[in-house]
């Protein structure tokens, strides 16, 4: 049976479940992990299959997903056996910053603290028994749209604390679209407030975060090291000019670029 394109689909698992015709990325997952690189950062344009692959690394390391290796039946990374050993091992957080297109910082700040509560929501069974002490389960408690600016910091530092102490194991995070809040802070002019906030939020969720296994990041917006990565300074950009090349990653039909001293930059 001739299988359908399916246009627009972004989650891997719908893709292979209906049986759609899907182009196999998966030995970027191999590629990535034995690069054994602290953050990627891969910054390409829009429908450029970035959120795909992203949901393609989620469904493969997920604990949620420990039982699902069908979804990589009969694709590249399921022929080694070290690989089919891993799938579905780790605590996965998923976010996405795609939807915040607000052109107020009040606005937008609200929307990145209500992702993270949904993070926290989603993993609320850390509040049962005594994994967390009384102090811990207050601020767990705490965070919430509104919650003020330190508690946001180190929110996502914080879950990845909760979550290594759960299962064991450190979390990977991965953080789809990130600049779109911050493209939308710089038309609407609240880029200082908004590059504060996402700085200290970065910083702790992805340089000081003693609890993060590895962590994913994508976007559309070539990396200023005077803005937002500040903190983050183990980070060498390089981009499809630059004379750095090497072939991490193969993305539709382009050889794009990598490096690293710590962070790997596609773009």
């Amino acid at each position: 049976m001739t299988r359908v394109v399916g246009i627009g689909h972004q989650d891997f698992e719908k893709i292979r479940v209906n049986n759609n015709f899907y182009i196999d990325k998966t030995g970027f997952i191999k590629e990535w992990w034995e690069a054994n690189d602290d953050v990627t950062l891969i910054t390409r344009p829009r429908r450029f299959g970035k959120t795909l692959n992203m949901s393609m690394v989620e469904k493969f390391f997920s604990v949620n997903y420990a039982d699902r290796g069908d979804l990589f039946e009969g694709l590249n990374i399921w022929q080694d056996e070290k690989y089919r050993k891993l799938q579905g091992t780790y605590p996965v957080l998923f976010i996405s910053f795609a939807g915040i297109k607000e052109n107020s910082y009040a606005n937008a700040r609200e929307n990145i603290c209500r992702i993270i509560e949904e993070q926290y929501n989603k993993h609320d069974y850390l509040l049962n028994g005594s994994l967390l002490n009384d102090k811990e389960k207050a601020f767990y408690q705490k965070v919430s749209a509104d919650m003020s600016d330190s508690t946001a910091a180190v929110a996502l530092r914080s879950l990845s604390d909760f979550l290594e102490r759960y299962y064991g194991k450190k979390v990977i995070i991965l953080l789809d679209e990130y600049d779109t809040p911050i493209q939308e802070a710089y038309i609407n002019g609240y880029w200082k407030e908004l590059a504060a906030f996402t700085r200290s939020l970065f910083n702790s969720a992805f340089k000081t975060n003693p609890y993060m296994e590895r962590a994913i990041m994508t976007g559309i917006t070539r990396i200023s090291i005077e803005s937002i990565f500040s903190d983050l300074n183990n980070l060498e950009v390089v981009t499809t000019t630059s004379k750095k090349i090497c072939r991490l990653f193969w993305l539709y039909g382009e050889r794009s670029v990598c490096s690293t001293r710590g962070i790997w930059i596609i773009g």
